[in-house]
């Protein structure tokens, strides 16, 4: 004959297991398949830009997480400003920026196109009097978000190293440095001199190219990864 006391324990293991079991089931593991669900880690991007005409562009390098308040005020505090929108008045001022070396420093920067889309915002800091020579980057809002459930913005970080005329189209352009991996860690390095990073990690990009080319024709080489910055939140 079982005791009482025995029965008792028995009963309570048996609730708790079923408690545990439940809690488990239908409360952890599905919360913890949707938290990983919601990252961009497991999610699959073409990292590569094209301008208008089809041509590919510079490859996606960077990504940063956060609203988009809090992206241009990170990117203030680090020292870069926001690029003006192309119109025929800016387009008049950065030319006079670069033939006069007059200061410009929210110049406008081309149109690239990311999954179909123009750039959604555009940062830069310049390197000398005028537009001719800057550090520029870039970004796209996407539909993922980060694991603490915040945008996942993709960018494309390249240096402008002078004006010149397009190798596949003959239109004026910047021309850019082929380091892609030193222009994303300058800029990496700026966010978080500033103070505005929390973490940073890895994903897959284009893959190691050496040999590649932008829309405008010009050389760039780079180890194929983008480097994700989550920013501070306030």
């Amino acid at each position: 004959m079982i005791q009482p006391s025995l029965r008792r324990r028995a009963t309570i293991w048996l609730l708790t297991f079923c408690a545990g079991y439940l809690a488990l089931a239908y409360i952890a593991a599905p919360e913890f398949w949707s938290f990983r669900d919601r990252g961009f880690r497991t999610q699959s991007f073409q990292m590569v830009t094209h301008t208008p005409q089809g041509i590919s562009g510079d490859p996606i390098n960077v990504g940063i997480v956060g609203s988009e308040k809090e992206l241009v005020h990170a990117f203030a505090v680090a020292g870069w400003d926001t690029a003006d929108a192309t119109t025929l008045k800016t387009a008049i001022r950065i030319g006079e920026s670069v033939l006069f070396s007059h200061p410009y420093p929210d110049a406008p920067v081309s149109r690239l196109l990311f999954d179909g889309r123009a750039q959604d915002l555009a940062f830069e800091k310049p390197v000398g009097v005028s537009a001719d020579r800057r550090h520029h980057v870039r970004l796209w809002r996407t539909d993922a978000i980060g694991d603490d459930g915040r945008t996942l913005w993709l960018g494309s970080a390249s240096f402008d190293r002078g004006v010149g005329l397009s190798h596949n189209t003959a239109a004026i352009t910047h021309h850019i440095g082929p380091d892609l991996d030193a222009e994303r860690e300058f800029l990496i390095r700026d966010l978080s001199a500033a103070g505005v990073l929390t973490s940073t990690s890895e994903i897959a990009g284009i893959g190691a190219t050496r040999t590649g080319h932008n829309g405008g024709g010009d050389p760039y080489f780079t180890d194929g990864k983008a480097v994700i910055g989550v920013l501070l939140q306030p």
